[in-house]
């Protein structure tokens, strides 16, 4: 018997019913920048098509997603004033308790609100954590993150996440929130953060630079997978419900790897680098912005990851509702 290979030559209706991975407006969390002020709507220079809104004004950036379908949202917040311990983190009238009491009470259960929780953005020095003689101090850092993750849960936020990298902040945070009634709230910690060059343009948005050295002690070399499987199987062990690789496209390795061994749910941070290559390429007519979006999304799904969080959510949530890649 002769055997051939054979290539599916199909219509678009049955291309379309065959296909291996398929994408949900579900499974995307659109980022959100809230600074101080009232009235404020900016466009960032650095994230063309990208917004910072002020507490009073972020259900606009709410509503927008809505009408397309995207629920879940991941809130960063730039105080006007910042000092060495990051006050403004853990305040409770912070720009981020003011935007997640404002979200909850115009749109209740209809949103899913996951709150960033580190010191970076709010700390004078840029750094993750308490500066004691010139470098970060984990243990200092951890009560300061347990108290901001305190002060986002009761200001409405469904979940927390926290991306410092500092050690044992999981189990700290764990049992912070537990310890104070908030049982129920889950924690979708950045287990596998890369130290990375494709954070530049969020730095810039969220004014986060550090103003000494790098991150590199506590975020991940990025020559290193083993590293990121031990430190994601570490964070389950502490407790974590949920957990994130970022960068995506760099490490779709790693995407599809922690897929394979763990059961938790895993997101995938698309980056504003990332982002930003894509809108400047297609602004210099180099590539076609909408089809090389598509695609990239679609290559972190296919590495294994459940959700994706993304500057291009709003997108990509129009392009799954017309078929295109859905």
């Amino acid at each position: 018997m002769e055997v051939r290979t054979r290539r599916l030559r199909s219509s678009e209706a049955l291309r379309r019913l065959t296909r291996e991975t398929r994408l949900s407006s579900d499974a995307l969390i659109y980022p959100l920048f809230v600074r101080a002020g009232n009235n404020v709507v900016e466009d960032l220079p650095s994230m063309v098509g990208q917004t910072r809104f002020s507490p009073d004004t972020v259900n606009k950036g709410v509503e927008a997603a809505l009408d397309r379908g995207v629920r879940s949202f991941l809130l960063f917040g730039l105080p006007d004033e910042k000092d060495e311990a990051g006050s403004g983190a853990y305040a409770p009238d912070g720009v981020v308790q003011e935007a997640l009491r404002n979200l909850k009470r115009s749109f209740g259960q209809d949103v899913c609100l996951i709150t960033d929780l580190c010191l970076c953005e709010y700390t004078s020095h840029g750094h993750c954590g308490v500066i004691k003689e010139g470098q970060v101090d984990n243990d200092l850092t951890l009560p300061l993150l347990v108290q901001t993750a305190l002060s986002q849960a009761e200001a409405g936020a469904d979940i927390v996440a926290p991306s410092g990298m500092m050690d044992l902040t999981v189990v700290s945070l764990r049992e912070g929130l537990d310890g104070q009634g908030f049982k129920g709230t889950p924690i979708m910690s950045y287990a596998a953060k890369y130290a990375s060059a494709f954070y530049g343009p969020f730095r810039d948005a969220a004014g986060s630079a550090p103003q000494f050295g790098d991150r590199k002690s506590y975020q991940m070399d990025y020559h290193n997978a083993k590293e990121a499987l031990w430190r994601i199987s570490a964070d389950i062990e502490e407790g974590a419900d949920l957990f994130i690789v970022k960068p995506a496209l760099a490490n779709l390795d790693i995407i599809a790897r922690a897929a394979d061994e763990f059961a938790l749910p895993l997101a995938a941070y698309s980056v504003s680098g990332e982002y930003a290559m894509i809108q400047a390429a297609a602004s210099l007519d180099l590539i076609d912005g909408y089809k090389a979006m598509c695609e990239t999304a679609v290559s972190i799904f296919r590495a294994g990851a459940n959700m994706l969080i993304t500057y291009f959510a709003i997108e990509l949530a129009e392009a799954i509702s017309r078929g295109e890649i859905g």
